[in-house]
């Protein structure tokens, strides 16, 4: 049986209340997991194993069957899930349920047998074997049920993200080293066979799906498929045109600007946004923000003066008739 001091509160692990709502539970991962992710505290051991407690916590608490199970059965709901769901009994995160003693069976497995029905008799060998009562009234001895799938959480970089990565897991105990084809994006998932929980009884293992998280990136972001930036142009760039270097995930390249473009104004880069299925790119959108200067020469201002002096051009003329 596990001991109280093996239990781990996974709301404490998150900071977040026993009420909080997903979405909650979800801004509270994210902002952890920035903060410990390794990529971001390089060599910090304590950094690492905070990660590793925060992906347990949240592959428990967002998913809504294993919270129920967390919040009915406390330290004991894996196993309650392994083994399957037994009648509901009670509520609260604890060593034990309310009104229900676990400390009546002599390990787990007691508890198990007990709440499905099962009972335990001498085998050959001297080893217990395990049978179980079904809906006939006949009991089998063997069993060939899968084991069940689960799922965990990872966060990666934008660049891990795009070109790819090699990652090594601690999950359960067990050191997993997974391979993150290029491309991933966020909420998209990547299974692995045969890394999920073993069922009791056949010791057949599910599968283990990664949820992929990506983390921010300070000028890059996501907009569907394609990815979207920012890139300031002077006044005059925008009145008469002009060429650029602008930023892509795999370099700079060159851009040209048309005259006279809005603040605001969008250029679609074909070919230049994310990778996707079969080795495609997705487009890169580049949001033009006009950004006067804040500090002029003399004759930057006299251009300035001359110009506001003779043009004839008011962007304002259409307000003329704006009224209640």
């Amino acid at each position: 049986m596990a001991k109280v001091t093996d239990f781990k509160d996974y709301y404490t692990v998150l900071g977040v209340d026993k009420k909080a709502t997903p979405d909650e539970i979800k801004r509270a991962y994210r902002k952890l997991a920035r903060k410990y992710h390794p990529d971001l505290n390089s060599g910090d051991q304590k950094a690492e194993e905070r990660f590793k407690e925060i992906n347990e916590a949240n592959e428990v608490l967002s998913d809504p069957e294993k919270r129920q199970k967390y919040d009915q059965f406390g330290q004991y709901w894996n196993q309650v899930n392994q083994a399957g769901t037994p009648p509901p009994r009670s509520t609260g995160v604890g060593t034990a349920t309310q009104g229900f003693d676990f400390d009546q069976y002599g390990d787990f497995d007691s508890f198990i047998n007990d709440l499905l029905g099962r009972y335990s008799t001498p085998g050959e060998t001297g080893r217990r074997t395990s049978t179980y009562r079904n809906t006939t009234g006949r009991t089998s001895g063997t069993d060939t049920t899968p084991g069940t799938d689960t799922e965990a959480a990872i966060a990666l970089t934008f660049s891990e993200a795009f070109h790819g990565t090699q990652k090594r897991l601690q999950l359960d105990g067990e050191t997993i080293n997974v391979r993150i084809p290029p491309g991933a994006t966020p909420g998209s998932r990547v299974r692995i066979k045969g890394k999920g929980h073993p069922s009791p009884f056949s010791q057949q293992r599910g599968d283990l799906y990664l949820t992929i998280e990506v983390l921010p990136h300070p000028f890059f972001q996501f907009e569907g498929d394609n990815i979207t930036c920012e890139i300031p142009i002077r006044p005059d760039e925008a009145v008469l045109g002009a060429e650029i270097d602008a930023p892509t995930p795999d370099g700079s390249i060159n851009v040209k600007v048309p005259p006279g473009v809005r603040s605001g104004q969008s250029l679609r880069i074909r070919g230049k946004g994310w990778t996707l299925p079969q080795g495609k790119r997705s487009d890169l959108i580049i949001k033009l923000q006009i950004v006067p200067p804040k500090d002029i020469s003399p004759i930057e201002r006299e251009a300035y003066e001359t110009i506001q002096a003779h043009s004839n051009f008011n962007p304002r003329a259409q307000l003329q008739e704006v009224k209640l």
